[in-house]
This record gives structure tokens, C-alpha cells and sequence, in this order.
């Protein structure tokens, strides 16, 4: 199994494991020794799957106000999480390929390995929900055919989205193609870049 696939059967039993649940508070059941890429991938997508469903919840109408602000902030601090988990896939796949010399006439790609993970990540969230939705007995006729028509949809994309990134891998390991990665120094969690936050220290 190549490792985008091995990636999204991590992906999906994650899941399946939150929803054992379904609770945004609820323990991480992590099945993988601690350290492992696979313990990594696993943690990545609880962190998505939890903020799946806190951005499903600050979107109750009558949320009160005082709780939509926790969640809000509960959801930036997730989104940074998030984005650590992506920069340590990137520090695995750098070091993975780290003697690999480029050919001469190796190109850079749009996004690096992690964040097209991180595309597949979201994508085993949407097919669970999609495929909920499509099979819902107490939706419409109408909703569960417009929902299986878009879960079709999702699939075809994890098809091609698996496919390119084992593609992209494998032309990095071939030298074909090289690993650039851009931190993505996020402005407004930093004390120091945000005026909001620094002016509240003086």
C-alpha cells in the first residue's frame, strides 16, 4: 500500500473512532505507538474531525454568546494545532528525502506533501458525512440523491487526490521534483504581529 493510501485508511478509522463517541470532549482512542508517522497522521485528522464538528456547533443560532466566543477561540487554537501537525509531516518528509540530490531540471511543486494530506485529511471528514447525509432516513428522496451525487463526486476527488500525491512522492524520492516548505508564520496568534494583541501589553 502506497503511502497516500495507507494514509486515508488512517484517516478514515479515525473517523469512525470519533464518531464511536461524537463528542468534541471525548478521549483520543490512539492505536498507534507514540513517535510513529502513523500516530501522527492519526492525531492530525482528530484534530480536524473535532474542529468538523465545533465549527457544526458555533453555528446553532441559539448558541448564547459567552459560548460561541469560547468556541471561537477554542477553534482558532485548534486551527494552529492543525497547522503544527502539517509542519511536522513536512519536518518527516524532509528528513525522509533528505539525501536525495534534485536533478538538474527538477521542479518545485504548488503545495508540499503534508498540506496535500492535509486536503486528504478533510476529504475522509466530507465522504463520512456526505455518505451520512445520503443514506439519512429521515431526508427527502431529493436530499439523499443530491447527497449521493455529490459523495460520488468526493470519491472520484479522494481517487485523484491519493493518486497524486504517491505520484509526488514518488518524483521526490526520484529526484524528479523537490520539497521547498514556507512555515506558515500566521500573524494574528503572535503577540509580537498582531496590533491587537501588542497593544494590549503596553
Amino acid at each position: 500500500m502506497k503511502f497516500a493510501e495507507k494514509s486515508y485508511s488512517i484517516f478514515e478509522q479515525s473517523v469512525a473512532d470519533y464518531h464511536i463517541d461524537d463528542n468534541v470532549d471525548a478521549p483520543t482512542r490512539q492505536p498507534y505507538e507514540e513517535g510513529s508517522i502513523e500516530n501522527t497522521l492519526y492525531a492530525k485528522n482528530r484534530i480536524d474531525a473535532v474542529q468538523w464538528h465545533l465549527e457544526d456547533i458555533i453555528r446553532d443560532p441559539d448558541i448564547d454568546p459567552v459560548a460561541a466566543l469560547a468556541l471561537k477561540r477554542r477553534i482558532d487554537a485548534s486551527n494552529q494545532e492543525r497547522t503544527d501537525m502539517v509542519e511536522e509531516l513536512d519536518t518527516y518528509f524532509r528528513t525522509l528525502y533528505s539525501e536525495v540530490t534534485p536533478a538538474p531540471d527538477a521542479t518545485i511543486n504548488t503545495e508540499s506533501p503534508a498540506w496535500a494530506l492535509d486536503r486528504l485529511s478533510i476529504l475522509a471528514l466530507k465522504i463520512y458525512h456526505m455518505e451520512a447525509e445520503a443514506d439519512r432516513a429521515d431526508a427527502s428522496p431529493e436530499h439523499r440523491a443530491r447527497c449521493a451525487a455529490k459523495l460520488a463526486v468526493l470519491k472520484e476527488q479522494r481517487a485523484d487526490l491519493t493518486a497524486a500525491i504517491d505520484s509526488l512522492l514518488d518524483d521526490i524520492g526520484a529526484g524528479r521534483k523537490y520539497m521547498k516548505v514556507y512555515r506558515q508564520m500566521k500573524m494574528y496568534n503572535d503577540a509580537d504581529t498582531n496590533p491587537v494583541l501588542y497593544a494590549a501589553k503596553k
